[in-house]
Order: structure tokens, then sequence, then C-alpha cells
């Protein structure tokens, strides 16, 4: 992190008298907010397409998306190292767009850690309130404060090098975290963790936003690590946000098909629209089969039926419905609390079933013929 050196001026040359930056009224629950933000790089292609989105103070907010949506651009333009095209960013009320990232007291968690490899934990803990001109009093305490709090206490002495994948990035936590920021931003910091460590480190950064109450803004591809740690997740998709919802909201209500494939596994059944009664439509798919679904945005022909393999059963009980069709086992795939069942019916041979493994079917073996179905409020008709 450079740091800024004063510049003499001359008798005859005045400072140039800055602007001040735009405020804007907020509601009491707001802390940070996008208005129409809008990004391109060339000038052609919108990285980042009208942007609208306002993050509660104290909550732990995911930007969730596959490679090139646009996440980690908007977290590159609240953080100050990219400026938009168009459109505003607000923190707690004030427009920081031409705010330089070192004044905008964010603190900032990288996937590659961004330690001083010649520094020791403390030293590195301790820069940011050096480059702030603390006191040597106060840095060694706050320094130690957050060493407790990451449980890195007594490994104050060590150099990066000597400490472990998951070790580094505590301090690098740490490091965001000792100057007291309002706002955190991490940018995939667990991608380079093995996942037994990955999973670990999710329960304790989400248990130290819990203690702490900091904003958490955090970018990442994995969707169970974002459905692990989040309050609320918005899903990006070339650009915008798909969907703003919590875990439960996202896997149980997907919006349309993107967020319904990308959020958990997800059986599709492509069909056409053949009638409507108030919140049901029928949909006729391959095989001659008429499947009864929730309309969500169902096109007026052309729709994508979205089924959770948890929530289609193999012998349902008769009160499922018309929802009820023949079908043929064509794998079994123990995964000890639950098996996987891939079988063939409507045309496809790809649909998955999950069985929980206390659920014994006598009949369930490879080449079984059985009857698979599902309540018409589990299945969801969204755009094709």
């Amino acid at each position: 992190m450079p740091v800024a050196m004063p510049v003499e001026l001359s008798p005859n040359q005045a400072p140039a008298k800055a602007s001040a930056p735009e405020t804007r009224p907020q509601a009491a629950d707001t802390y940070v907010e996008f208005l129409a933000l809008q990004k391109t790089y060339d000038g052609t292609n919108l990285v980042v397409r009208d942007l609208n989105l306002k993050i509660r103070r104290g909550e732990f907010l995911t930007l969730l998306g596959p490679s090139g949506s646009g996440k980690t651009t908007t977290l590159m333009m609240l953080a100050g190292f990219e400026s938009p095209t168009d459109g505003r960013i607000f923190l707690d009320g004030v427009s920081i767009e031409s705010m330089p990232p070192h004044k905008r007291d964010i603190g900032m968690v990288f996937q590659n850690y961004a330690l001083f490899p010649h520094m020791s934990v403390r030293q590195n803990i301790a820069f940011p309130l050096e480059v702030r001109r603390r006191s040597k009093a106060e840095i060694r305490d706050k320094v130690d404060r957050v060493l407790k709090t990451v449980r890195l206490s007594g490994f104050e002495d060590r150099r990066p090098a000597q400490l472990s994948g998951g070790q580094q990035q505590r301090v690098a936590l740490a490091r965001a975290l000792v100057f007291e920021p309002k706002l955190v931003l991490m940018d995939e910091p667990l991608g380079a963790l093995d996942k037994q460590l990955r999973e670990q480190l999710q329960i304790e950064i989400k248990h130290l936003h819990e203690r702490l109450g900091v904003t958490m803004v955090y970018v990442t591809h994995d969707q169970s690590e974002a459905m692990t740690m989040s309050d609320r997740i918005a899903v990006f998709s070339e650009g915008r946000i798909q969907q703003l919802d919590t875990a439960v909201g996202l896997y149980e209500r997907p919006c349309n098909s993107f967020v319904a494939q990308f959020i958990g596994e997800n059986n599709r059944l492509p069909g056409t629209v053949v009638e409507r009664v108030g919140p049901r439509v029928k949909v006729a798919v391959e095989g001659g089969l008429v499947v009864e679904a929730l309309a969500v945005n169902a096109g007026e022909q052309r729709t994508m039926l979205s089924i959770r393999p948890e929530r289609a059963m193999i012998d349902p009980p008769d009160d499922v419905g018309v929802n009820r069709f023949a079908a043929r086992v064509e794998e079994l795939i123990y995964l000890g609390d639950h098996r996987r069942v891939r079988i063939s019916f409507a045309g496809r041979d790809d649909f998955i079933v999950k069985v929980p493994s206390g659920h014994v079917h006598g009949t369930l073996e490879v080449g079984a013929q059985i009857t698979v179905g599902w309540a018409w409020a589990d299945c969801r008709a969204l755009d094709a």
C-alpha cells in the first residue's frame, strides 16, 4: 500500500479547493447504495449493467455468480480500485466515486492474502494502524485484541512463510479488521484453501461477523459458501442481479431458470403451456405427459419446469395428485445419508431423485420400473 507524501506549495500557489461530495438521504438500515451503476472496459460491452442495490448496515451480503458475471468488478468499484463508467456509489449517504481507496476506510481481504513476506504477523497486522499514525500503545492494544479474535495469539512473531494457508488468511482478515472499519470487502478469500479448511473458515468468518456486527460484502462463485455464510445473496449473471434473496429464498423460490440451475441441483423439463388455472399451469412435456406446476414466470407457450431432486418421490403417496409418472431406474449411487437415483422418463435419462437412506424401496434396483411424482407446488414453471 503506497503511503502518500506531503506536497510543498510555493508562496504564490494556493491549494485547489475540493468540491464537497454529494450526499443522499438513506434509510437508517442502508449503509451502501449502488445507483444505476454501469461499467465497461472497451466502451461497448457492459460488464456491470444498470446496477441498483442497497446493502444493509451490519449485514453479510454475498455477490455470487460465474466468472465474468460482474460480481468482482462491482466489488472493485466499491473498494475504489475501479471507476464506474456511469452511476453512483453512496457509502453511508456520501458519494464515493471520486474518493481514493485509502480514504474510504474499507477493510479488504484478497484470495492471495497480500501479506508482506518480510514482516512478522504482528507487523503485518499493525501496518494499517501505522499508516494512520496511531500511537504505539494503541497499535499494541488493537493488534493483541484482533490476534485473539482470529485465534492467532502466540503466532505474532512468525513470518507468513511459517504459517499454513488458513493461518495466513486469518492474518489477512485480522489486518482488515484491526483499524475497525465499518465495511469489510472480501474477494474469493477462501478460494486457495482445501475443502475441509475452507468449510472451517466459512463458519469462523460467519461467527466473527455475528460478534463484530461489521458490514461485510463477499464475492464468490461457490454457491455452498454463499449459502453457508450470508444474510442475503445477490446472484449475478451477465452484469445484472438476477435475484437478491436469502439462501432459503434462492433455493426454494428461484425467480428464473438461471437461478434455479445455478443454485443447488435441479431437474429441468422443457415443455409447452396448455392450460392456466389460477396459480397453476399445465405443461405438456415429451412423451405425451402433462405436468401440473406452479406458474412463476412461464412464457405464453414455452416454459422450463424446475424440480429439486429431493422434492421428487419414488412411489409417491396418493395425495401428490396428478404428477405421477411411470419411469425406469438407470443408476443408483449410495452417498451415505441418501441414495442418488437416476431415472428415465419424459424422453430423458438424466432426471435425479434423492432418496433418504432410511427410506427403503424393495424395487429400487437398476432396470426396475417405478412411479415417480411430486406435488404441483414443488414444480416451478420458469422462463424457457
